[in-house]
Order: C-alpha cells, then sequence, then structure tokens
C-alpha cells in the first residue's frame, strides 16, 4: 500500500510497515513538549500515576513562554510547578528566563528536532516542526501526562491533501500570505484531521522561515499537521542546528491525497485575514482604509530573525504612526542577539517601537499587548478569534511582517509596496 510523508512516520514509529487512514496505531515519540499554560494540568495528572520517572529525561521539553516574564502571581505559581517537576524529574530542556523562547521557535533553534521525528505537544502550534519533515501535533494535557510516563500516544492515521507549489513569491509575499492564502481557499475546517502536505518545484523557493509560518498554521485549517519533505533548505538547517542524523521520508510516488491543490506562488498578493477567523482573507488591493491602533511583529508564527529584516527594512529611516502602538517581539534569545548584532533592534527604537523580550504575551491576550474595547492591531500572529488579543469587542487582523510594518507607518492597514524604501 502506498503512503504519504506523515503516514510512513507514523508506520515507522508503531513498527509497523503501513498504515491506512483511519487506521489506529500506538506509536513511540521522539519528543514531548509543554508550556505554562498546559504542563501544569499534565503535572497534576502525571502525580496520580504514582510512578517517580519519565519515560526519558532527553525527550522531554518545558518552555514557560506563554505568560512570562511571569505576569501575576498565578502564572508565578504555573511556572513554580514546571521549575519543580523538570529538576525533581531531572528533565534536560528546561527553558526559563535567560534560555527562554517562543516553544515553536526554540524547539528547532535547539537542535530538538529532527526530520522523521514524531513529535507532540500540549500547544496546537506544535504542528511547526513538520517544515523539517517531522510529524508534529497538539496533543491535549492529559495526553501529554501519559506520554511523559510511557512515551507512547495514540493516533489516528490522517489522510492527505496535497498543495503543489510552482513558481515562486513576487516581492513583499512570504510564506505568511501562502498560508493564509490556503486557509482563506479551503476553510477552517477544510483540512480537518488531515495531513497538509506541501511539495512542488516551489517549494525550493521558500525559505526555512516561510516554512515554519505555514506549518505553524496548518492548524488553524483544521489540520493533524503540516509538512515539508526534506531538500536542501531543511538539511543546512538541521545541520547548523541538530546533531542527529536525518530520517527523510518520501511520500511514493502513487500516494493517496483526497484532493491536490495546485497554487502558483507567482500569483499571489500580500494577503490580510479579517476578524474574527483566520479564513476571512482578502488581498490587500481589497482591503481598503482600515484604522489601527496597534502593530505586533513576533510571535511563533513570525518571530524569526527573517522577518524582524523584512520588518526593520520597512521601517528603517522612518517614524511610525505616533497613534499605532507597536510591540516587536523576537521569538528567541538568540535571535533577538542576532537582531541586535544586525542592528535590527535600533531601527525599530528609532521608529518608535518598543522591543520586548521573547514571549507569547499580546498572541493570546495574555499580556504585554492588550487590545481594549473597539480597538483593532494587526499582527503577525496566527489566531483573529473574537477576544483573541484582549477586549471581545476589539479586532485582530492577521498579515505578514511587511503588511504589519507597513501598516505601522500610515496608521491603516496598509501596501508594503506602497511604501518607499
Amino acid at each position: 500500500m502506498s503512503m504519504t510523508m506523515s503516514q510512513k512516520i507514523l508506520a515507522a514509529h508503531a513498527n509497523v510497515d503501513q498504515v491506512r487512514p483511519g487506521q489506529l496505531i500506538m506509536a513511540d515519540l521522539d519528543l514531548v513538549l509543554g508550556n505554562d499554560i498546559t504542563s501544569p494540568v499534565a503535572i497534576k495528572e502525571f502525580a496520580k500515576f504514582g510512578i517517580d520517572a519519565v519515560f526519558d529525561t532527553s525527550k522531554i521539553a518545558l518552555v514557560p513562554d506563554h505568560f512570562t516574564p511571569n505576569k501575576d502571581i498565578k502564572a508565578a505559581q504555573q511556572c513554580k510547578m514546571m521549575r519543580e517537576f523538570a529538576y525533581d524529574k531531572k528533565i534536560e530542556h528546561y527553558f526559563e528566563i535567560g534560555q527562554m523562547g517562543i516553544e515553536h521557535a526554540l524547539l528547532p533553534e535547539q537542535g530538538l528536532v529532527n526530520a522523521g521525528d514524531l513529535i507532540i505537544g500540549a500547544d496546537s502550534h506544535t504542528c511547526t516542526y513538520g517544515a523539517l519533515g517531522a510529524f508534529s501535533t497538539g496533543v491535549g494535557s492529559t495526553d501529554m501526562a501519559a506520554a511523559m510516563a510511557t512515551g507512547k500516544a495514540w493516533f489516528k492515521v490522517p489522510s492527505a491533501l496535497c498543495f503543489n507549489l510552482t513558481g515562486k513569491l513576487p516581492p513583499w509575499v512570504s510564506g505568511k500570505d501562502l498560508i493564509l492564502h490556503i486557509i482563506g481557499m479551503i476553510g477552517v475546517d477544510g483540512a480537518l484531521y488531515k495531513s497538509m502536505e506541501f511539495t512542488g518545484e516551489g517549494v525550493a523557493s521558500l525559505n526555512i522561515d516561510d516554512r515554519f509560518t505555514i506549518c505553524n498554521m496548518a492548524i488553524e485549517a483544521g489540520a493533524k499537521n503540516g509538512i515539508f519533505g526534506v531538500d536542501g533548505v531543511a538539511i543546512a538547517y538541521l545541520g547548523a542546528h541538530c546533531k542527529r542524523t536525518p530520517l527523510v521520508f518520501q511520500a511514493d510516488e502513487d500516494a493517496e491525497y483526497e484532493r491536490t491543490y495546485d497554487i502558483d506562488l507567482a500569483t499571489l498578493r500580500p494577503t490580510v485575514a479579517f476578524p474574527h477567523l483566520p479564513d476571512n482573507t482578502r488581498t490587500i488591493d481589497e482591503v481598503g482604509q482600515i484604522k489601527i491602533d496597534q502593530v505586533v511583529i513576533g510571535s511563533c508564527t513570525n518571530g524569526r530573525i527573517s522577518d524582524l529584516r523584512i520588518a526593520a527594512k520597512i521601517l528603517k529611516g522612518k517614524k511610525v504612526n505616533p497613534t499605532v502602538r507597536t510591540i516587536v517581539f523576537p521569538a528567541t534569545q538568540e535571535i533577538y542577539l542576532q537582531a541586535m548584532d544586525e542592528g535590527l533592534l535600533k531601527i525599530f527604537v528609532q521608529a518608535g517601537a518598543v522591543v520586548s523580550t521573547p514571549t507569547c504575551g499580546p498572541c493570546l491576550g495574555g499580556h504585554m499587548g492588550i487590545l481594549a474595547e473597539g480597538e483593532r492591531a494587526v499582527a503577525t500572529t496566527n489566531r483573529n478569534f473574537v477576544g483573541r488579543m484582549g477586549h471581545p469587542q476589539s479586532e485582530v487582523y492577521l498579515a505578514s511582517p511587511a503588511v504589519a510594518a507597513a501598516s505601522a507607518l500610515t496608521g491603516y492597514i496598509s501596501n508594503p509596496e506602497s511604501i518607499e524604501e
């Protein structure tokens, strides 16, 4: 029986020759992830098992990133619970203040993700790691607890959709625009419990950060996971970060996909997702003049170095509109330092933006960027549900770093092509 990339990874980790869509399997895990929102629940459940040790101290990662630096007493208590659990169980990969980053940027950077891995995380955007040819997906906290104890998890094998990419992205168009285009095309449930597999000659033109962004938002189409084949771009990233040998799985030539979508990258335009769903998309040419109050550039979706470079290219030598609060969040400490070395942070500050330590805070309306009633934000984050970044009557418009930076300058949602360099 022919299989897709995702199905081959699942079969290998279930120690079987083949799997089929809908089949239930028990599979061995390469990594289990939790953050400061989901891990405390898992830790409490783990305690009920009555066991003293996790399955492998090197295959669990705990990252307090959502409400850190601690925003209040409850957040501090959550992180304290994680910290004590990590020290007590001798978990090797615990990242807090000074070492921390936004989890889905941090783990690949730290070399904890490899091609061919099977990874679960108690966070829905764990699907990010498919950019490196891993099968990664989000789970609930109770699943995380069981996985920390056993090193295994149940999976229902997903069917798959194929996205055949051709051509190259135009200037000022990025992976964020591509995934917003796709979600707008198929809907927020268009890939429900399916694998989104990205193939075609156009993949070669996407840098690794584009691929991280695309896989990160696969969940916004309802997907179980998103995944790219392992090519030279992925191998170069892995070679620079991961000490393990990549395990490459390729889809069979006759692999079965429920549907194949052909997308010419050259035809795409900067794209914006209007409130209150990621599939409510319009190209920048259809937006009109929408006044905004805040811009957020960062998150696990678009807080990597290439994202910051794009924003800085637009903001350099200019001033953000005085009515727009502009907040920049490098996704990890390493990215922060690189942006500092390249002079990007100076560009942001001189433009009138603020630069924060890595945190998920504003993305989920946690802290450091909360919206008031009636306010609008352009954000490079991944969700724009009702109340996502603050007051239920605020609005979030999802966009690329280029659109976000251009909008910060003008005070309304703007086309980066219209900003003079």
